[in-house]
Order: structure tokens, then sequence, then C-alpha cells
């Protein structure tokens, strides 16, 4: 299996370097590119076109709100991971928005760190439960009017962005529609590439943004 290629970008070259040697102590996981500021961050992500990007929200330049929108516009298959020092829910909110997949604080652990970027690459949202679902009404109380679904994606593949949205692990979906946690991971592929994102957060998040998903769809149990 081909390791995850990760860009790591950070205006402080020693947290680059630390992370780095955290992250590629792993054999699945390969650092490509690193960047100091959101405007390399854009044009590296676009060079190497990672699996996944690790951001900082602050950063000279452009910050890691901007560089996040950017990523999405040139590479939308690379998912970001925010770590930052930052926790208040205007920039979770924002970053978020901005296309982000999943948001961790700098004083993690190391193996926090490693598992998100795992579970980021895999398609699972790294991110607090009550978190995530104040960030999916806000999107969908900003939202007038619907879109119709078509035949954008199937009824299976609606059924899992239904459970996703309710913050269920591809283990969990697996159980609930009694399929392989394969069979999942390979609806969820099918979900990012139609939709063109690069997260189990962004596809929620699109979902609620065109009305396909509804906040019964969240609160269900």
């Amino acid at each position: 299996m081909d390791p995850i290629r990760i860009l790591l970008a950070d205006d402080h070259t020693m947290v680059r370097e630390g992370t780095r040697k955290i992250l590629e102590r792993e054999p699945d996981l390969r650092v490509v590119a690193e960047a100091g500021d959101g405007q390399e961050t854009i044009r590296l992500v676009e060079q190497w076109q990672p699996d996944l990007a690790i951001v900082d929200i602050s950063m000279p330049v452009m910050n890691g709100i901007e560089a996040t929108k950017g990523i999405k516009k040139v590479s939308p298959q690379t998912a970001v991971l925010v770590l930052t020092a930052y926790d208040d829910d205007q920039y979770v909110f924002a970053i978020l928005e901005a296309g982000a997949a999943g948001y961790l604080l700098k004083n993690a652990r190391s193996s926090e760190l490693i598992e998100a970027v795992r579970r980021v690459h895999q398609g699972e949202a790294v991110l607090h439960p009550s978190i995530q679902k104040k960030v999916l009404r806000r999107v969908q109380d900003g939202q007038p009017s619907s879109e119709p679904e078509g035949d954008l994606l199937t009824d299976r593949e609606m059924d899992v962005l239904r459970l996703a949205a309710r913050g269920l692990s591809n283990r969990q979906i697996a159980d609930e529609l009694f399929l392989s946690p394969r069979t999942v991971q390979t609806h969820m592929a099918n979900i990012f590439s139609k939709l063109e994102v690069g997260s189990r957060t962004e596809a929620v998040m699109m979902g609620l943004r065109k009305r396909w998903l509804t906040l019964e769809d969240l609160d269900e149990s």
C-alpha cells in the first residue's frame, strides 16, 4: 500500500520539524513538502497534490482559513487537517466551512495526531461530536433553498451520507446497513469523487448546503 503523502504548513520551522519526525516514524506516512505561509501552502499543494495537508490557522501572508479555501480549489481531493493552538468556535466554524476535514489542537499527543491523519485519509471525521453538530446546524441554517438530488448519489450512497451526518464511524455505518467496513469505504470514496470533496466533513456539509440532508438526519438515533 502506498504511504499517505502529507504536506505540512506552519510558520514555525521547529514545529514542522517536530511534526515531520513524529509522522515519519510511521511506515505508512510520508511528508512530501513543507510550507511556512498560506500562499506557499497553496503553491506546493498544487505542485505535489498530496493526500493530506496539515495546516495551522495562524500563518503569515495568508492565514490557514484562506489557505484551506485555496487548497480545495487547486486540489479538491487533498484533505485538510487543522493543527492549531486556537479552539474558539469562530475559528472552528470558519475553517471547516472553508473545507477542512478535521480540527486538532497542538496539545494533542503524537499518537492522536497519527490516528487523526489516518482517520482523515480514510474519510473519517476528526472533530468532537458536539462541535461537529454545532457546525453542521450552522451550515444548514444559512441555506434558504434546496437543490435537486438527481442521480448524483445512489440511494445507498445517500444512506451512508445520512449516517455519516450523525457522526457514525465507517464500522458503525457498516453495522447499521449490514455491510462490510470495506464496502462502506468504497461508498464513501464514490461520494467524495462525485461531490469533488476530500473528506466526510466536506461531504456532509455539502449535503446540508444542498438540503439533501436535514437537521432531523443529524438527530436520528
